[in-house]
């Protein structure tokens, strides 16, 4: 080891089937090279095939969906799939399609605690090499329609991409009162089992 100047030994970088922002900042703090990729699959599709599923599994077959995808395009690749599913009660929430959306889904999270199931899976040749599931419980505070109009105001457009509509590392953290879970599962891409995953199949100095 003595020399090494990269954490990265598995040649080119790890493919990320994603275009999150957040995902490819969470790598590249890692130490992590990467490219990106969108998958290119229909979401909404999966989850109607799969609608039988637990939120965690479901949350597999979504990031294992993303990571097959890109890897039969890029079979010499490492290529790393991640998706979160909501769940509260027993209803499973998407992304929302708009403001009016945007509002429903944080007045249903208000005063309540709900789980995000955070999966990730590794492909490579077309196959699936590895994988990981990890769930973090956050309690959001209770929030009245003037809290939750200011909050969509100040935080803009960007939180209909998040499942769960706030934005953890930014404004959205106002949002909570406890939260229990690693924080990158709550943006997404557990780190630590990823790193571990990689460590394993040889793409880690150490």
């Amino acid at each position: 080891m003595t020399g090494m100047t990269s954490l990265w030994i598995g040649g080119a970088p790890l493919l990320l089937a994603s275009t999150s922002r957040t995902r490819r900042a969470l790598l590249e703090s890692a130490g992590i090279p990467i490219e990106t990729q969108s998958p290119g699959i229909d979401e909404r599709a999966v989850e109607a095939a799969a609608m039988d599923l637990p939120p965690l599994d479901l949350a597999r077959r979504l990031a294992s969906e993303k990571s097959l995808a890109v890897s039969r395009a890029h079979p010499e690749r490492i290529v790393l799939g991640a998706d979160q599913v909501l769940d509260c009660g027993d209803k499973v929430f998407h992304k929302p399609v708009d403001r009016a959306a945007a509002r429903r889904q944080l007045q249903a999270l208000s005063g309540r605690t709900h789980r995000l199931h955070s999966a990730g899976a590794l492909a490579k040749g077309g196959e699936i090499v590895a994988g990981f599931a990890v769930i973090a419980h956050l309690t959001m505070r209770a929030l009245d329609d003037d809290a939750i109009n200011l909050y969509l105001d100040l935080a803009g457009p960007e939180v209909l991409n998040s499942v769960g509509v706030y934005h953890y590392e930014g404004l959205g953290v106002h949002l909570f009162e406890r939260v229990e879970g690693d924080h990158s599962t709550i943006l997404g891409l557990p780190l630590l089992p990823l790193v571990a995953a990689l460590r394993r199949l040889g793409y880690l100095a150490f």
